[in-house]
């Protein structure tokens, strides 16, 4: 695995080298930080009248479906920007023959820059994770539901990465791949919209919807058949991916 670490590592270097990277990382902490103010201010402002009612939502049910539901449609957008030059760009530059043909395993490389990926993801789950979790400083959370919530938006990115590494595997153009992944994740997550007709094929398509397995961790509903549909997404990707390389190699 010393190799997969050691191309993770690279990865890492130069996307942290890369101005624009740090870019979309402050764009979209100040997007959403304005995001979490502005749903802490309603709370602050429905104070009174949510605690009138019999079962008043609390300060997690408020803040948390918000801020990680806007969460989700905000790096849908930006994910694939990070993503686009995976392989793309390795091929534009005409280095993947070369990644191609060291002594490394096609499932060791594509592993690596998914973990260099993730890296990179984990930390903006874990700066967008920690505005929330700022209120225990003088409020009580629901402890459960922001757990729920933290992890159905790491698997949500995880999913949006290794989409984004496949479709990065299929051609020169960085912008393309950016551009493709972009609608096929936009089209995964409006699948749900389509699902409320009825019939077979809506309950598939409902099945198929990212937002349906994503929604139920937001309200902190915990179900085994929601962090499957993630993480066999996440497989299905990464396994098309090496697929695709390792025909590549064989052809080259």
């Amino acid at each position: 695995m010393t190799p997969v670490f050691a191309i993770a590592g690279r990865e890492l270097r130069v996307l942290f080298a890369s101005p624009s990277a740090w870019a979309m990382l402050a764009v979209v902490q100040a997007i959403l930080g304005y995001l979490f103010l502005t749903q802490l201010d309603l709370y602050i402002q429905l104070g009174s009248q949510l605690m009138a009612l019999p079962d008043p939502p609390g300060l997690t049910e408020i803040i948390v479906p918000a801020l990680f539901g806007s969460a989700g449609i905000v790096l849908l957008m930006v994910v694939p920007l990070i993503t686009m030059r995976s392989f793309a760009e390795e091929r534009r530059n005409q280095t993947l023959s070369l990644l191609l043909s060291a002594p490394l395993s096609v499932t060791g490389i594509v592993l690596g820059k998914y973990l260099a990926l993730m890296g990179f993801l984990t930390l903006v789950t874990a700066l967008t994770a920690a505005m929330p979790a700022s209120l225990l400083l003088g409020a009580r959370l629901d402890l459960g539901l922001l757990s729920a919530g933290v992890l159905g938006l790491w698997l949500l990115l995880g999913s949006f990465a290794a989409l984004g590494l496949f479709i990065s595997t299929l051609t020169s153009h960085p912008m393309t791949a950016a551009v493709s992944t972009f609608g096929v994740l936009l089209l995964l997550w409006i699948l749900d919209a389509a699902s409320s007709g009825g019939g077979q094929s809506s309950i598939l398509l409902g099945q198929l919807s990212m937002l349906n397995h994503y929604d139920p961790l937001l309200k902190g509903v915990f179900d085994t058949a929601d962090v499957a549909y993630f993480a066999l997404f996440i497989i299905l990707f990464l396994g098309l991916s090496v697929r695709r390389l390792d025909a590549e190699r064989l052809s080259g």
